[in-house]
């Protein structure tokens, strides 16, 4: 057995200077020892490796850089669209509810809908947004139905009156928001607001005619003044003034009147409601100069009764 000298030059037991040179000696973290050992194996042959490993593992490397490529080029939307259609994920029914003035055409091209949309790889979210930009879409609900169903819930918004801005007319909400410009007859039987504001003007106007509604009836167009006031134009063409406050006092006037004279249903052009201690009421040219005519016949009778008497 061999033997070390000490620093006290006495001679150690070799086995009692080996935990010192083990001290001294590197340690591999413990996750890097198994694969150590394993490199270790593979090169000395102890580990035999499968047929076609190369192959499987070439592969795998150009299958993950092409599908890097992809990701990094955008192209995974449509990549994923095409294997899912294929895989038989195409969209091939389209069921619409709630529509009553959007075209069901309009929501398929808008969607992209052209019967090789895979339902896997559209975005409900975005298909969403698309919908809501139309005129008269306020909220939409759209559903997959896997293999190959979408289902697409609309709620429309409400067509309130019409209102004239210049030489436009446009289809206005209750709220006075607008919905789409008039392109048809078929809302003629709205009432229609004409002018500046009048649009944001309507609802709290007509909450005026609840007491009044054989005069509202009569009403064919409600004109705003410079955002002060307002102007009712009826069927018959009499133009009724009505003041910026107390409008619901000066109704109460013209119905009265109406009801003892029947004023409405003469030839008048326009009645003046806006100060409240009188009414003016305007006749119209013709009948102007039929009372004209009138007066002046009555100067004439006066005077030949003057100089007889």
């Amino acid at each position: 057995m061999s033997a070390l000298k000490g620093r006290n030059g006495k001679m150690l037991d070799e086995r009692v200077a080996m935990p010192a040179l083990d001290a001294e000696r590197r340690v591999l973290p413990r996750p890097l020892r198994r694969a150590f050992r394993f490199c270790a194996s593979l090169v000395a042959g102890r580990i035999a490796i499968p047929n076609h490993t190369g192959t499987i593992a070439a592969l795998v490397f150009y299958g993950a850089t092409a599908g890097y490529g992809v990701y990094v080029g955008g192209h995974a939307p449509v990549v994923e669209q095409s294997v899912t259609a294929a895989a038989g994920f195409s969209i091939e029914d389209v069921k619409v509810s709630g529509n009553v003035e959007t075209s069901e055409i309009d929501i398929l091209q808008l969607l992209g809908l052209d019967g090789t949309t895979s339902l896997v790889a559209l975005d409900i979210v975005d298909a969403r947004k698309k919908l809501l930009d139309l005129p008269w879409i306020s909220d939409v609900e759209i559903r997959k139905v896997y293999p190959g169903t979408i289902e697409v819930k609309l709620k429309e918004r409400q067509a309130y009156a019409i209102w004239q801005h210049g030489t436009e007319l446009s289809l206005i909400e209750k709220s006075g928001s607008v919905i789409a410009p008039l392109r048809d007859n078929k809302f003629a039987s709205l009432p229609l607001f004409v002018g500046r504001d009048a649009e944001q003007a309507a609802v709290t106007f007509e909450t005026l005619f609840t007491g009044w509604p054989e005069l509202r009836e009569r009403v064919k167009a409600y004109v705003r003044v410079a955002g002060r006031r307002w102007d009712l134009h009826l069927d018959n063409g009499v133009v009724i003034r009505l003041p910026e406050e107390g409008v619901d006092d000066a109704l109460g006037r013209l119905a009265r009147l109406e009801a003892q004279q029947k004023v409405l249903e003469r030839d008048i052009a326009a009645v003046d409601l806006r100060l409240s201690d009188r009414m003016t009421i305007q006749l119209t040219p013709g009948a102007t100069e039929r009372r004209q005519v009138a007066v002046d016949a009555r100067d004439k009778a006066l005077k030949k009764a003057g100089q007889k008497i």
